[in-house]
């Protein structure tokens, strides 16, 4: 089976097995787990905050990073197809309990004057601005590189209204490879950022946020009241640690593929690409095949390929380390019988 529905369905390698049996553990609790500290150093240095902090998941980042930086009854800015307002359960209002305020972007761009019009004023009828979340790449925007420039503008205009910005960097280290810009200048122009070791760094479980040394003080006490405080994590944490050694080139791979993939799309009758390329996302328009997006995952899924739904007329397919050259030709074959049938 071709998996290409998430970037989170990659298998860790033997080589990351290996580092899980032979990692050095301790509680973590106790912050004596020396391959987790050894995980956050790294991931602190390459982001160049002051601290970081490993958590189960990208999204119970995000939740930390709000929960940390909000107070009840705040509001947050974010872009109105941002993973955190679509996919996240409304997390960020059951557990901060914070409302959200969304801004329609293109392609997951928000306007800078957009922002700073929505950052509220001192009225006693309004609720008071908390904090502006970003996401980069852009995971509904078919994987999107959101700009350096309009990330360093917004940062300015939070600055200057003292609003802390946070990143949702779930494939930070995608953008990066895609643009040459190190992770490190992105990181740059928010307070805090989190990235997911899970997707297409291709390690088993987890993320990182980070920011500075008081807010992971406070984050990691917001980590263990949701459940997150692990103890020998240590064999979490090597593949992870293994993944930012070892895994951040191989991205390209991805890229290259999805735009094979793409270019192959662009071929077939009945199929439209929803956007340009990027990184490893491509969303294809499939309402020119009159079939239902359930039909057609259904007949993919017959012939041996899986990818998802991802709107009334759109597929979702997602590169990733499992995923070969030769599967991806393959994959254009699978579909063009399909639509020929």
């Amino acid at each position: 089976m071709i998996d290409l529905r998430s970037d989170t369905v990659t298998k860790p390698s033997e080589k990351m097995r290996k580092a899980m049996y032979d990692a050095e553990v301790g509680d973590d609790v106790y912050e004596e787990d020396p391959t987790v500290n050894k995980l956050e150093e790294r991931a602190a240095e390459m982001l160049g905050k002051e601290k970081a902090l490993f958590v189960t998941s990208g999204t119970q980042g995000n939740q930390i990073a709000a929960l940390v930086q909000c107070k009840p009854s705040d509001e947050v800015i974010l872009e109105s197809n941002a993973h955190i307002f679509l996919y996240e359960g409304a997390a960020i209002s059951a557990f901060a309990g914070v409302q959200t305020r969304v801004i329609q972007g293109e392609r997951g761009v928000m306007k800078p004057e957009d922002v700073e019009a929505a950052i509220r004023e001192d009225d006693i009828h309004f609720p008071e601005t908390g904090l502006i979340c970003l996401e980069n790449t852009h995971n509904k925007a078919g994987g999107a590189v959101i700009p350096l420039e309009n990330m360093k503008e917004i940062y300015h205009i939070a600055q200057k209204h003292h609003v802390p910005v946070h990143l949702d960097g779930a494939r930070l280290f995608n953008a990066s490879v895609a643009t040459g810009i190190p992770v490190k200048k992105y990181a740059e122009y928010v307070d805090t950022v989190q990235f997911c070791l899970s997707k297409g760094l291709g390690a088993p479980v987890g993320s990182i946020i980070a920011g500075s040394a008081e807010f992971i003080a406070r984050a990691r006490k917001w980590r263990k009241r949701l459940g997150g405080g692990l103890r020998q994590s240590g064999v979490l944490a090597a593949p992870g640690l293994l993944a930012l050694q070892e895994n951040v080139e191989r991205l390209t791979e991805d890229h290259e593929n999805a735009k094979v993939l793409a270019d192959g799309f662009s071929t077939i009758n009945g199929l439209t690409l929803e956007s340009v390329v990027e990184t490893n996302i491509i969303i294809v328009n499939i309402a020119g095949t009159h079939m239902t997006t359930d039909q057609f995952v259904s007949e993919l899924k017959e012939n041996g390929v899986l990818a998802g739904a991802f709107g009334a007329d759109t597929i979702r397919f997602v590169t990733n380390n499992g995923v070969t050259k030769e599967d991806i030709d393959n994959v254009l074959k699978i579909i063009q019988n399909i639509i020929n049938a």
